[in-house]
Protein backbone atom coordinates (compact mmCIF):
# COMPACT_ATOMS: atom_id res chain seq x y z
CA UNK A 1 0.00 0.00 0.00
CA UNK A 2 1.63 3.41 -0.84
CA UNK A 3 1.67 6.33 1.47
CA UNK A 4 1.63 9.52 0.25
CA UNK A 5 2.69 12.47 1.90
CA UNK A 6 1.79 16.38 1.19
CA UNK A 7 1.42 19.41 2.59
CA UNK A 8 -2.26 20.35 4.29
CA UNK A 9 -4.66 18.96 6.11
CA UNK A 10 -6.95 16.12 4.77
CA UNK A 11 -9.71 17.91 2.81
CA UNK A 12 -7.48 20.25 0.99
CA UNK A 13 -6.60 20.34 -2.89
CA UNK A 14 -2.94 17.98 -2.78
CA UNK A 15 -5.26 15.28 0.17
CA UNK A 16 -8.00 15.48 -3.24
CA UNK A 17 -5.05 15.03 -5.48
CA UNK A 18 -3.13 12.22 -3.73
CA UNK A 19 -6.40 10.43 -3.41
CA UNK A 20 -6.63 11.07 -6.70
CA UNK A 21 -3.65 8.91 -7.56
CA UNK A 22 -3.38 6.61 -4.82
CA UNK A 23 -7.03 5.97 -4.24
CA UNK A 24 -6.06 2.55 -2.14
CA UNK A 25 -3.19 4.27 -0.22
CA UNK A 26 -2.32 5.97 3.00
CA UNK A 27 -1.91 9.70 3.14
CA UNK A 28 0.30 11.45 5.31
CA UNK A 29 -0.59 15.34 5.66
CA UNK A 30 2.37 17.10 6.94
CA UNK A 31 2.70 20.79 7.83
CA UNK A 32 4.91 22.21 5.06
CA UNK A 33 6.25 20.61 1.83
CA UNK A 34 10.05 20.41 3.28
CA UNK A 35 8.54 17.94 6.03
CA UNK A 36 6.65 16.17 2.55
CA UNK A 37 9.66 15.95 0.89
CA UNK A 38 11.59 14.90 4.46
CA UNK A 39 8.47 12.27 4.66
CA UNK A 40 10.12 10.26 1.93
CA UNK A 41 13.76 10.71 2.35
CA UNK A 42 13.16 9.02 5.77
CA UNK A 43 11.10 6.37 4.44
CA UNK A 44 8.04 7.86 6.55
CA UNK A 45 6.21 7.96 3.06
CA UNK A 46 6.78 6.34 -0.20
CA UNK A 47 5.81 9.51 -2.14
CA UNK A 48 5.25 13.15 -2.01
CA UNK A 49 2.36 14.85 -3.81
CA UNK A 50 3.49 18.44 -4.15
CA UNK A 51 2.06 21.43 -6.10
CA UNK A 52 3.96 23.30 -8.27
CA UNK A 53 2.21 25.88 -10.41
CA UNK A 54 -1.90 27.41 -10.68
CA UNK A 55 -3.08 28.78 -13.43
CA UNK A 56 -4.45 31.79 -11.81
CA UNK A 57 -1.50 32.42 -8.95
CA UNK A 58 1.39 30.68 -11.31
CA UNK A 59 4.49 28.94 -9.72
CA UNK A 60 4.22 28.14 -5.78
CA UNK A 61 6.42 29.50 -3.84
CA UNK A 62 9.84 27.55 -2.61
CA UNK A 63 8.53 24.41 -4.51
CA UNK A 64 11.71 25.23 -7.55
CA UNK A 65 14.57 25.67 -4.84
CA UNK A 66 13.53 22.24 -2.75
CA UNK A 67 12.86 19.67 -5.52
CA UNK A 68 16.58 19.97 -7.12
CA UNK A 69 17.78 20.01 -3.71
CA UNK A 70 15.84 16.87 -2.33
CA UNK A 71 17.13 14.49 -3.95
CA UNK A 72 14.14 12.82 -4.92
CA UNK A 73 12.68 12.00 -8.42
CA UNK A 74 9.57 13.11 -10.10
CA UNK A 75 7.97 10.02 -11.31
CA UNK A 76 4.66 11.49 -12.42
CA UNK A 77 2.53 14.34 -12.73
CA UNK A 78 -1.44 14.87 -12.32
CA UNK A 79 -3.14 18.09 -13.14
CA UNK A 80 -6.37 19.09 -11.13
CA UNK A 81 -9.40 21.30 -11.54
CA UNK A 82 -9.49 23.62 -8.26
CA UNK A 83 -13.12 24.26 -6.88
CA UNK A 84 -13.52 26.35 -3.55
CA UNK A 85 -16.69 26.21 -1.56
CA UNK A 86 -17.67 29.38 0.92
CA UNK A 87 -18.38 27.29 4.01
CA UNK A 88 -19.67 28.41 7.34
CA UNK A 89 -21.06 26.87 10.69
CA UNK A 90 -24.70 25.36 10.41
CA UNK A 91 -27.10 27.11 10.33
CA UNK A 92 -24.96 30.26 8.94
CA UNK A 93 -25.88 32.62 6.38
CA UNK A 94 -24.22 34.94 4.03
CA UNK A 95 -25.61 37.98 5.41
CA UNK A 96 -24.13 37.09 8.88
CA UNK A 97 -20.35 36.44 7.15
CA UNK A 98 -18.01 38.92 8.73
CA UNK A 99 -14.09 37.58 7.95
CA UNK A 100 -13.31 35.17 5.88
CA UNK A 101 -10.43 32.76 6.16
CA UNK A 102 -8.12 30.47 3.79
CA UNK A 103 -4.83 30.25 2.41
CA UNK A 104 -3.64 32.87 0.77
CA UNK A 105 -3.37 31.33 -2.99
CA UNK A 106 -7.15 30.78 -2.61
CA UNK A 107 -8.04 34.36 -1.01
CA UNK A 108 -6.20 35.66 -4.02
CA UNK A 109 -8.04 33.22 -6.59
CA UNK A 110 -11.92 34.11 -5.28
CA UNK A 111 -11.24 37.78 -5.68
CA UNK A 112 -14.32 38.51 -7.16
CA UNK A 113 -16.84 37.28 -4.26
CA UNK A 114 -14.31 39.01 -1.16
CA UNK A 115 -15.07 42.06 -3.23
CA UNK A 116 -18.97 41.49 -3.36
CA UNK A 117 -18.86 40.65 0.44
CA UNK A 118 -16.65 43.11 1.26
CA UNK A 119 -15.59 40.62 4.11
CA UNK A 120 -12.53 40.69 6.18
CA UNK A 121 -9.95 38.32 5.68
CA UNK A 122 -7.61 36.02 7.49
CA UNK A 123 -4.71 33.94 6.23
CA UNK A 124 -4.61 30.54 7.34
CA UNK A 125 -1.04 27.80 6.51
CA UNK A 126 -4.04 25.89 4.26
CA UNK A 127 -7.69 25.45 2.38
CA UNK A 128 -8.89 22.88 5.10
CA UNK A 129 -7.05 24.03 7.92
CA UNK A 130 -9.17 27.38 7.30
CA UNK A 131 -12.50 24.99 7.04
CA UNK A 132 -11.30 23.31 10.37
CA UNK A 133 -11.10 26.66 12.08
CA UNK A 134 -14.08 28.11 11.27
CA UNK A 135 -15.63 24.97 12.58
CA UNK A 136 -13.54 24.94 15.59
CA UNK A 137 -14.47 28.60 16.15
CA UNK A 138 -18.51 27.49 15.70
CA UNK A 139 -19.27 31.27 14.88
CA UNK A 140 -21.42 32.38 11.86
CA UNK A 141 -19.31 35.34 11.79
CA UNK A 142 -16.54 33.25 9.94
CA UNK A 143 -16.13 31.55 6.90
CA UNK A 144 -13.88 29.65 4.92
CA UNK A 145 -12.92 29.32 1.65
CA UNK A 146 -12.05 25.59 0.95
CA UNK A 147 -12.38 22.56 -1.23
CA UNK A 148 -15.94 20.87 -1.53
CA UNK A 149 -14.49 17.65 0.49
CA UNK A 150 -13.69 19.65 3.11
CA UNK A 151 -17.70 20.94 4.23
CA UNK A 152 -18.51 17.29 4.87
CA UNK A 153 -15.13 16.44 6.90
CA UNK A 154 -15.52 19.03 9.28
CA UNK A 155 -19.53 19.23 9.50
CA UNK A 156 -19.77 22.99 7.29
CA UNK A 157 -22.76 24.38 5.26
CA UNK A 158 -21.87 25.60 1.76
CA UNK A 159 -22.93 29.30 1.52
CA UNK A 160 -22.50 29.46 -1.80
CA UNK A 161 -20.81 26.45 -4.30
CA UNK A 162 -17.62 26.93 -7.01
CA UNK A 163 -16.45 30.41 -6.10
CA UNK A 164 -13.39 30.86 -7.51
CA UNK A 165 -12.63 33.73 -10.07
CA UNK A 166 -11.43 31.34 -12.91
CA UNK A 167 -13.36 28.03 -13.93
CA UNK A 168 -10.65 26.85 -15.24
CA UNK A 169 -8.36 27.42 -12.67
CA UNK A 170 -6.26 24.52 -12.65
CA UNK A 171 -3.36 22.94 -10.31
CA UNK A 172 -0.42 20.85 -11.64
CA UNK A 173 1.09 18.55 -8.97
CA UNK A 174 4.10 16.68 -9.25
CA UNK A 175 4.52 13.11 -7.70
CA UNK A 176 8.14 12.50 -6.08
CA UNK A 177 10.09 9.59 -4.99
CA UNK A 178 13.24 8.33 -3.60
CA UNK A 179 13.65 6.17 -6.68
CA UNK A 180 14.43 7.41 -10.50
CA UNK A 181 11.80 4.86 -12.32
CA UNK A 182 12.12 7.02 -15.57
CA UNK A 183 9.75 6.24 -18.02
CA UNK A 184 10.36 3.87 -20.64
CA UNK A 185 10.91 5.09 -24.36
CA UNK A 186 7.96 4.31 -25.87
CA UNK A 187 7.04 6.84 -28.48
CA UNK A 188 4.49 8.00 -25.71
CA UNK A 189 3.86 11.79 -24.99
CA UNK A 190 6.75 12.41 -22.00
CA UNK A 191 7.95 15.04 -20.03
CA UNK A 192 11.50 15.77 -18.69
CA UNK A 193 12.07 17.75 -15.81
CA UNK A 194 15.95 18.43 -15.08
CA UNK A 195 18.31 20.78 -13.39
CA UNK A 196 21.78 22.62 -14.50
CA UNK A 197 23.75 25.32 -13.58
CA UNK A 198 25.58 27.21 -16.15
CA UNK A 199 29.13 28.53 -16.35
CA UNK A 200 29.85 32.21 -15.19
CA UNK A 201 30.87 33.04 -19.04
CA UNK A 202 29.53 35.20 -21.19
CA UNK A 203 26.15 34.36 -22.77
CA UNK A 204 25.87 31.05 -21.28
CA UNK A 205 22.13 30.70 -21.16
CA UNK A 206 21.89 31.69 -24.52
CA UNK A 207 24.23 28.98 -25.52
CA UNK A 208 23.15 26.60 -22.99
CA UNK A 209 19.59 26.43 -24.64
CA UNK A 210 20.68 26.68 -27.97
CA UNK A 211 20.63 23.20 -28.62
CA UNK A 212 16.62 22.99 -28.07
CA UNK A 213 16.15 25.40 -30.46
CA UNK A 214 17.87 24.15 -32.69
CA UNK A 215 16.81 20.26 -32.35
CA UNK A 216 13.54 21.64 -32.32
CA UNK A 217 12.60 20.63 -28.62
CA UNK A 218 10.21 22.24 -26.50
CA UNK A 219 10.90 23.50 -23.41
CA UNK A 220 7.29 24.22 -21.55
CA UNK A 221 8.62 25.85 -17.71
CA UNK A 222 12.47 27.32 -17.41
CA UNK A 223 12.58 28.69 -13.78
CA UNK A 224 16.03 30.55 -12.19
CA UNK A 225 16.91 31.39 -9.19
CA UNK A 226 20.27 31.95 -6.96
CA UNK A 227 22.03 29.75 -4.15
CA UNK A 228 24.14 32.22 -1.72
CA UNK A 229 24.38 35.73 -1.98
CA UNK A 230 23.85 35.93 -5.92
CA UNK A 231 27.45 35.90 -6.98
CA UNK A 232 27.34 32.47 -8.31
CA UNK A 233 26.17 31.64 -11.46
CA UNK A 234 22.40 31.17 -12.07
CA UNK A 235 21.01 27.69 -11.55
CA UNK A 236 17.87 26.47 -13.14
CA UNK A 237 15.08 24.42 -13.19
CA UNK A 238 13.82 23.34 -16.55
CA UNK A 239 11.09 20.87 -18.13
CA UNK A 240 10.80 19.75 -21.60
CA UNK A 241 8.49 18.07 -23.84
CA UNK A 242 10.65 14.36 -24.95
CA UNK A 243 12.34 11.47 -23.14
CA UNK A 244 16.18 11.28 -23.15
CA UNK A 245 16.54 8.85 -25.80
CA UNK A 246 14.79 10.73 -28.05
CA UNK A 247 17.33 11.43 -31.02
CA UNK A 248 15.97 15.34 -30.86
CA UNK A 249 16.23 15.72 -27.08
CA UNK A 250 19.27 13.67 -26.68
CA UNK A 251 21.39 16.25 -29.11
CA UNK A 252 19.88 19.23 -27.03
CA UNK A 253 21.06 17.56 -24.01
CA UNK A 254 24.75 17.17 -25.64
CA UNK A 255 24.43 21.13 -25.58
CA UNK A 256 23.57 21.72 -22.82
CA UNK A 257 26.03 19.56 -20.85
CA UNK A 258 28.95 21.47 -22.85
CA UNK A 259 27.57 25.12 -21.72
CA UNK A 260 26.85 23.91 -18.15
CA UNK A 261 28.97 23.09 -15.12
CA UNK A 262 26.12 20.92 -13.77
CA UNK A 263 23.07 18.81 -15.05
CA UNK A 264 21.11 16.60 -13.57
CA UNK A 265 17.58 14.77 -14.70
CA UNK A 266 15.24 15.12 -11.71
CA UNK A 267 12.56 12.70 -14.21
CA UNK A 268 11.44 10.92 -16.82
CA UNK A 269 7.47 10.48 -16.56
CA UNK A 270 4.22 10.34 -18.70
CA UNK A 271 2.55 13.48 -20.13
CA UNK A 272 -0.73 13.66 -18.31
CA UNK A 273 -3.87 13.43 -20.48
CA UNK A 274 -4.51 17.06 -19.54
CA UNK A 275 -1.56 17.97 -21.00
CA UNK A 276 -2.01 16.15 -24.40
CA UNK A 277 -5.42 18.04 -24.54
CA UNK A 278 -4.40 21.15 -24.65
Amino acid sequence: MTTAAYQGEPGSNSATAARALFPDGRELPCTSFEQALDAVTLGAADVAVIPVDNSAAGRVADVHHLLPESGLFIVAEYFLAIRFDLMGVPGATLDQVECVRSHVHALGQCRKILREGGWRTLVSDDTAGAAREVAELGDPRHAALAPPAAAELYGLDVLRAEVEDDPDNTTRFVVLSRDAAFAPHTGEPTMTSLFFCVRNIPSALYKALGGFASSGVNLTKIESYQMGAGLNPSRFYVEIEGHPDDERVALALHELRFFSSEVRILGVYPAHPHRVKS
